[in-house]
């Protein structure tokens, strides 16, 4: 079993399956996981017999007829390509929010992602500065109204496909209240 990441859930995902799998591989891009991942996980994986990390590693293919067999695995210090034989693998990248290009439009919180809701209020009970309608917003809308965020860029979202679905649908119906009612 291979785990694409180097962060928390990572390394959550590669000490749980560890416990099922005969081998667990961690490959990661970055030098090491000391810059992404807490130190327990770190310690707990060094622990753990059966998990494998290696870095400086990323995956350049999938292959197989039916089902995923094998990958092909990218080594960034030699330039080398390796095939290995995989039937399982498990990504866990993207937890940052990527949304600078945001700043100065729409709230963030200090980790960069999009405040909405009752999330906009502060601590006092004051909605921002620039919300200039007399209604709180609705669910899943910014500090802007009529812009609303769904899914994993969104603060204290449950960072999960089905939840991202979810909300993107319910972003929808949002939508047309709020171009119905202002």
């Amino acid at each position: 079993m291979f785990i694409v990441g180097g962060a928390n859930s990572a390394g959550q995902a590669a000490v749980h399956f560890a416990k099922y799998a005969a081998r667990v591989t961690v490959l990661v891009r970055a030098a090491s996981l000391d810059a992404s991942m807490s130190r327990y996980l770190i310690d707990e994986i060094d622990r753990t017999p059966n998990i494998e990390v290696i870095v400086r590693t990323t995956v350049v293919r999938l292959d197989g007829d039916e089902h995923l067999e094998r990958l092909v695995l990218h080594d960034a210090d030699t330039g080398e390509d390796t095939e290995v034989p995989a039937r399982f693998l498990f990504t866990f990248i993207g937890a940052r929010p990527h949304t600078d290009w945001l700043s100065g439009v729409v709230e963030r919180d200090e980790y960069g992602f999009v405040l909405t809701s009752s999330d906009l209020i502060a601590n006092g009970g004051e909605l921002p500065a620039e919300w200039s309608l007399e209604r709180a917003p609705y669910p899943l809308e910014t500090s802007v109204p009529g812009v609303f965020a769904a899914g994993d860029v969104r603060a204290h979202s449950v960072k999960r496909v089905a939840s991202g679905v979810g909300e993107g649908a319910m972003a929808v119906s949002l939508i047309h209240r709020y171009r119905s009612m202002g």
